[in-house]
């Protein structure tokens, strides 16, 4: 094994990933949209494991009530109030120096949602992985993926359960393993939620906590999908909606293949009200 990739070593071994999906690894860009929770777990992973390029994009500064949950900071980055993307930046960098990490400090809303995801420093992503706290910015993420093509690994995380669903709209096109075409056929976010809830109807971590090991095991799903999109294994990417309680020790898998809405105002009749500012 040549040296750039011996700090791998321990993946390449696994299915799937052998030299050659390393270097598929290092080659591609993962864009963390959130740099909360599981923001953190998930961009940590996705670092660790070699992932070439990673954004992040989170308006936030780093607060002490953070720290429990939130892997990639701590007492100095609150005391100074950073910026979370930017702490988080300096963090992987000193976790992986072979990875190229941009945080961006923004806002990602209607007006600069395209801008921010599709030109930044390291241009369009290969994924997108949902670090986020609220449905209205996944409804944009989820019209990125739909328009662009781009895969979203959806998730989100509050009190002791949390649920994760790739998201891999048909323009979303590759190869599995075996060399073969592959086409999706799934459901968008939209299909399972046309319209978002409205503000305040939802538990939040501020109205309800939220346990820190759950925050892990969710960004650990999603960080799992991203790396199978990423390494073009599609036949392994969950065809599921997946929920865990870690409190209560429950798991459940609702099936997806059914779920697609010939109706869905995102991905069957193409309109991003979320992307044109007509949600809300």
């Amino acid at each position: 094994m040549s040296d750039d990739l011996a700090r791998y070593s321990r993946q390449t071994l696994l299915p799937g990933f052998g030299e050659r999906g390393q270097r598929r690894l290092l080659g591609s860009h993962a864009l963390v949209v959130g740099c909360g929770a599981l923001g953190c777990v998930a961009s940590d992973l996705l670092v660790r494991g070699g992932v070439g390029r990673v954004t992040l994009i989170d308006r936030d500064v780093v607060e002490t009530s953070n720290l429990h949950r939130q892997i990639l900071f701590d007492e100095a980055d609150a005391a100074e109030g950073l910026p979370k993307a930017e702490a988080a930046r300096r963090r992987l960098a000193r976790v992986n120096s072979g990875v190229r990490v941009a945080g961006i400090v923004a806002d990602l809303e209607w007006r600069s949602a395209e801008r921010l995801a599709l030109d930044g420093p390291h241009g369009r992503p290969d994924v997108i992985v949902d670090g986020l706290d609220n449905y209205e910015t996944r409804f944009l993420l989820n019209d990125l993926a739909v328009k662009h093509g781009i895969p979203y690994v959806y998730a989100g995380v509050v009190s002791t359960h949390g649920m994760v669903m790739p998201v891999v709209p048909d323009g979303a096109r590759g190869e599995t393993a075996g060399g073969e075409r592959w086409g999706s056929g799934r459901p968008c976010l939209r299909c399972l939620f046309e319209e978002a809830p409205p503000a305040g109807s939802q538990p939040t971590c501020e109205t309800v906590g939220v346990l820190g090991p759950a925050v892990t095991v969710v960004g650990g799903l999603a960080s799992g999908e991203a790396f199978k999109i990423l390494l073009g294994a599609w036949e392994a990417v969950s065809r599921r909606l997946v929920e865990v309680d870690l409190w209560r020790g429950e798991r459940r898998d609702v099936p997806l293949d059914r779920v697609r809405d010939p109706a869905c105002p995102c991905c069957a009749r193409r309109r991003f009200d979320a992307l044109e500012g007509r949600l809300g």
